[in-house]
């Protein structure tokens, strides 16, 4: 994702905001291992940590386009976050013991305030940040950044000193290219072999949560994340495939799929629109995602070939069954009511690929694509009737 971003150059407030739902995703790995925490994103900072047994923690990151970008006593950066941070605090907004953190892919230059308030003990010197901020706030020209510094100043000395003993600036960090190999990282041991498309799983998971918290303000528990990794992990292994939501939740447009062979055996049935509806939607989940575990060799040498053979074997079956009952000699409209009988009992059929996938969605689906393919059909004389179709698949 990271270097599609960069391809198509994105706009910056874009790449700030997926830099910030990725790094919150970071952060939540790593602090899961230790304790329960909520987490808020896009609310008074861009994100917010409460955990259960520490102090809470709010960040704000800062994502530069330029390399590489410098984080000096005047930079809007710095400014912005104070002015957040100090009116925060006057207002009550953030608690007083709240940890306070500025994480810029930005570098602080030595000997600037920025540099006083990073997280090395041995380098902190709240009192020489202070002052070179009073500094900036005296003798700066900066309208812009007027109403930044009437916020940090409206702070007696005494409430500076207790804001900056709380804030701790993190610079140099990984850029949003960056943070791939810092998840990767994390997840090593929950995700091998298939890292990459573990966590590509993963942050469509998240990014679809992070949605939801802002638009039902629902905040991320610790616990959702675990979860989540452990059903990813699951799907992983010998005897289940993974899901991609982005595949179930998309929309299929059904005009696109009307001179397809297996809706036009549909149509010879007369099923209803509803069962073709679910047929295309069906054929549209199973289709990609065979092609997305062929893609990433998630399935056995011969798996699927395998499970068609299943398939078929079971169609034969009860096709022949459905023949038998009806007869050479039987109308048209009696083979159309055994055909929409039969074809019931395959919208309702599932067969699993491996023991523990049991989405309905892969049978019917894969159904469809052999009807597509013509090797399997519904109504008793559906080869005959394929040969007669005018602008079917070819």
């Amino acid at each position: 994702m990271g270097k599609l971003i960069s391809r198509y150059s994105a706009p910056a407030p874009m790449i700030g905001y997926l830099y910030q739902c990725r790094y919150a995703l970071l952060e939540s790995i790593r602090k899961n291992r230790t304790d329960e925490f909520i987490i808020s994103i896009e609310t008074l900072d861009d994100v917010i940590f409460e955990p259960k047994s520490s102090p809470k923690e709010a960040l704000q990151l800062k994502h530069n386009l330029k390399t590489p970008a410098k984080l000096t006593n005047s930079s809007t950066d710095l400014w912005k976050t104070l002015r957040i941070w100090s009116e925060g605090t006057s207002s009550g907004e953030i608690d007083k013991d709240t940890i306070l953190f500025l994480i810029t892919t930005s570098i602080a230059p030595t000997d600037s305030a920025p540099s006083f308030l990073k997280c090395e003990k041995k380098r902190r010197n709240i009192l020489k940040a202070i002052k070179l901020l009073n500094n900036v706030v005296e003798k700066s020209e900066n309208k812009a950044h007027k109403t930044y510094y009437e916020s940090f100043d409206a702070l007696n000395e005494k409430e500076k000193e207790n804001l900056l003993k709380r804030v701790y600036i993190m610079d140099a960090s990984p850029d949003i290219e960056g943070l791939d190999d810092l998840i990767k990282e994390e997840l090593y041991y929950a995700a091998t072999p298939h890292l990459i498309l573990f966590l590509e799983y993963l942050e469509g998971w998240w990014f679809r949560r992070v949605i939801n918290m802002i638009k039902n303000s629902r905040p991320i528990l610790s616990n959702e994340i675990e979860a989540e990794i452990k059903r990813i992990r699951e799907e992983f292994k010998r005897d289940d495939l993974p899901i991609d939501n982005e595949i179930v939740l998309a929309t299929v447009k059904q005009e696109e799929y009307q001179n397809k062979t297996f809706v036009r055996q549909l149509e010879m049935i007369e099923v209803n629109e509803t069962s073709i509806y679910h047929a295309i939607l069906n054929y549209f989940r199973a289709f990609e995602h065979r092609s997305k575990w062929v893609r990433n060799d998630l399935l056995l040498i011969g798996e699927l070939d395998v499970y068609e053979t299943q398939l078929i074997e079971k169609w034969e079956l009860h096709f022949a069954r459905m023949k038998a009952k009806v007869g050479k000699a039987r109308a048209d409209e009696e083979k159309i009511e055994a055909a929409q009988l039969f074809y019931e009992w395959i919208e309702d059929l599932s067969i699993p690929i491996r023991p523990y996938f049991n989405d309905a969605f892969l049978t019917t689906g894969s159904y469809q694509i052999l009807s597509e393919n013509k090797r399997v059909g519904w109504h008793p004389d559906f080869e005959e009737l394929i040969k007669k179709l005018k602008g079917g698949s070819k």
